[in-house]
């Protein structure tokens, strides 16, 4: 049974870590104490298992209802804080806690020797505590906070060997462009206030739109503010860029922010607010967004060659499923894959940093030839790449299908449109991630580190990053434990969470009953059946999706397998399609050159400057100026004659008359 008190804990103790590892550990043990892993693990541990209590209780007995707390009182200003404790945060908290688990046990090996070993863990801490806190919030207000506590826990993870140029730039990178997201979701927040204080609580909120208290304005307007920090964090089109620059961090980082963190908070907040966004306009911008996303993003997956940024522009495609199937009132389908996805994407993660550490390298243009000196880790990746694919009977299925067959389901042309686009990426989603597969693991190897730095002393290039010598095997138990852990959950727990038919103990449609079972978020039943309370299998789309997954795999495979297909001819062929893709659409090029260089610091900028130079710091010289000419003109009616002084009272005299006559 789950209290106030035990659920403010879950995010205490991850705190408590933070504080004891960078505090105390730090200070008296060491910057590479082994203690600070321990602690950490420890810690996030039992937010776990308190995750999963919370979970139960709310299984049995529904939402827990938590009294809001005073926070800020000045005047007219009152603002609470205080825990909403539903079935989503149920949900988010045994993902966020149970990955990062994972996670922190992989980052003891992974990241064993960093001289920063201590501060590392100190940062996860971080990073976990204010992504529990923000599934936690009851209040707008506290969740705008711990969003905000995510970012910068993000660039401090992201640019954590702050040694490196590639890393402070794509820390920097990730916290700018999220401000723009932010701004707009600070905006959205300020507007709501405006209206009325009592909408910052999330419970209130909901009753108000229940009741028609708001209009669709209003709704409308602040639902496009949330939207716009959920582009932001979720990188979603036209803030996607910064995600595949933020694999700059330790890889036990990118599987945290990828599968459980940072991207699904955005899409955590349009969940949260759904009721707030179905009220609205705005939900077929949400679909659009997704769908356009989900593909746009999985074109540059098919040219990528670091295997890391193939999983990141991945995982923005993935993201963009999840968007597109809120935007189409799937809201349960979302949820549940969003569940799945964290634990395929952070085995694939994993099983990535895996590669690295025998390889020496993240470029798989010098991998190859590895299935035979990592069978676990290869096996691993090849069951969360099935899941990933969405083939039958792996998690992905059946998450991933629910979404398209509730778009199907819904008959308008947006349902049509975004339908059509996630077909498309299912395609492509299995053609990358088998190549990624095939290259990194069969064939023959093709010199990894060693070669990499060799190639680029050749070519007069900067050496590469990470790029070290290879040593063959399998990775320590601790790296390989959790990929295996998350491979058995991407099989099987798509299925026995969201079953077809009644299993055992678990209802048909258990998942997708469970995260809709909320009368707060959906007051009566048709909006609960709407949302997804009881889908069915779509057995066409799911045929064709299916299908074309397998195309993509066979695709793949005759191109980098079997060699009927030369990948070479191929880019040579569409070599300018092949470009786009692959320079990433030149986003990088114009946000940098037009919209910084050229649009800001050429215009905005310099006006600025001109404005500094010219009149702030030289504000005392014109006001000397002024004063010097007010008196020299003063000076010339003060000339000591008699009637010029009688001319000066004539005419003041005509001037009061006339004001009195004319607005008297």
């Amino acid at each position: 049974m789950i209290t106030e008190g035990l659920a403010w804990l879950i995010i205490a103790l991850p705190i408590a870590a933070m504080l004891v590892n960078g505090v105390l550990v730090r200070a008296f043990v060491g910057s590479n104490s082994k203690y600070a892993g321990y602690i950490t693990v420890a810690a996030i541990g039992g937010s776990f298992v308190l995750s999963l209590m919370t979970l139960a209780t709310v299984m049995s007995d529904g939402p827990l209802h938590v009294d809001t707390h005073d926070w800020i009182t000045i005047g007219g200003l009152n603002l609470t804080f205080g825990l909403m404790v539903d079935q989503l945060t149920s949900i988010m908290l045994v993902v966020v806690s149970g990955v990062s688990l994972l996670v922190q046990i992989y980052g003891q090996a992974y990241m064993h020797g960093d001289k920063s070993y201590t501060r590392y863990f100190t940062y996860m801490a971080l990073f976990t505590a204010s992504m529990l806190g923000l599934v936690l919030s009851g209040n707008l207000i506290q969740i705008f906070v711990f969003w905000e506590l995510v970012g910068v826990s993000s660039y401090l993870l992201i640019g954590f060997w702050m040694d490196r140029p590639t890393a402070a730039a794509a820390a920097k990178k990730a916290f700018l462009m999220t401000r723009f997201g932010d701004f707009g979701f600070l905006l959205g927040i300020l507007y709501l206030y405006s209206q009325n204080s009592s909408y910052m609580d999330i419970s209130t909120l909901y009753h108000e739109i229940e009741a028609g208290h708001i209009a669709v304005g209003v709704a409308t307007w602040v639902s496009l503010g949330l939207l716009a920090g959920a582009i932001g964090k979720s990188a979603q089109f036209p803030l996607h860029n910064w995600l595949p620059d933020a694999m700059e961090g330790p890889t036990s980082v990118s599987a945290l922010i990828h599968s459980a963190t940072m991207v699904t908070a955005g899409v955590f907040l349009v969940a949260r607010f759904f009721p707030l966004f179905e009220h609205s306009d705005a939900m077929t911008l949400v679909a659009l967004v997704g769908g356009f996303t989900a593909v746009f993003a999985a074109t540059m997956g098919l040219v990528a060659n670091d295997i890391k940024r193939v999983l990141a522009y991945s995982t923005v495609s993935q993201l963009g499923y999840m968007m597109l199937a809120l935007g189409v009132g799937a809201y349960a389908p979302a949820i549940f894959h969003l569940f799945t996805h964290a634990f395929f994407k952070a085995a694939l993660f994993l099983g990535a940093g895996s590669v690295h550490h025998a390889s020496g390298t993240f470029n798989m243009n010098y991998m190859g030839g590895l299935k035979k000196h990592m069978p676990r880790t290869y096996w691993g990746m090849v069951i969360a790449s099935l899941s990933l694919a969405g083939l039958f009977p792996f998690s992905g299925f059946w998450s991933k299908d629910e979404i398209l067959g509730h778009a199907a389901h819904v008959g308008t042309t947006t349902g049509n449109i975004v339908l059509a686009l996630g077909l498309i990426a299912a395609l492509m989603t299995a053609f990358y991630m088998f190549r990624a597969v095939f290259l990194t693991f069969h064939g023959e190897w093709k010199g990894g580190g060693e070669q990499e730095i060799e190639d680029a002393e050749k070519a007069g290039e900067p050496l590469p990053v990470g790029s070290a010598h290879s040593h063959f095997g399998e990775s320590p138990w601790l790296m390989v434990g959790p990929i295996m852990l998350l491979a058995v959950l991407a099989i099987g727990i798509g299925f026995f969470s969201n079953p077809l038919v009644d299993i055992g103990g678990i209802d048909k449609h258990a998942f997708a009953h469970y995260v809709t079972h909320n009368h707060e978020v959906f007051p009566t039943s048709e909006a609960a059946k709407h949302a997804g309370s009881s889908p069915e299998l779509n057995v066409p789309i799911a045929v064709i999706s299916t299908v074309l997954a397998i195309a993509g795999i066979g695709l793949a495979y005759l191109m980098y397998i079997k060699g009927s297909i030369s990948p070479q001819a191929m880019g040579a062929r569409f070599q300018p399609l092949y470009n786009l893709m692959f320079r990433k659409y030149y986003f990088d090029e114009m946000y940098e050159n037009v919209v910084v260089r050229k649009g800001f610091y050429k215009y905005v900028a310099d006006a600025l400057r001109w404005f500094d130079e010219h009149w702030i710091d030289n504000a005392n010289v014109h006001l000397s100026n002024w004063v010097s000419r007010i008196g020299k003109s003063g000076a010339l009616v003060q000339n000591g004659q008699t009637q010029t002084y009688a001319v000066g009272m004539v005419v003041g005299v005509v001037a009061v008359v006339a004001a009195f006559l004319l607005w008297g």
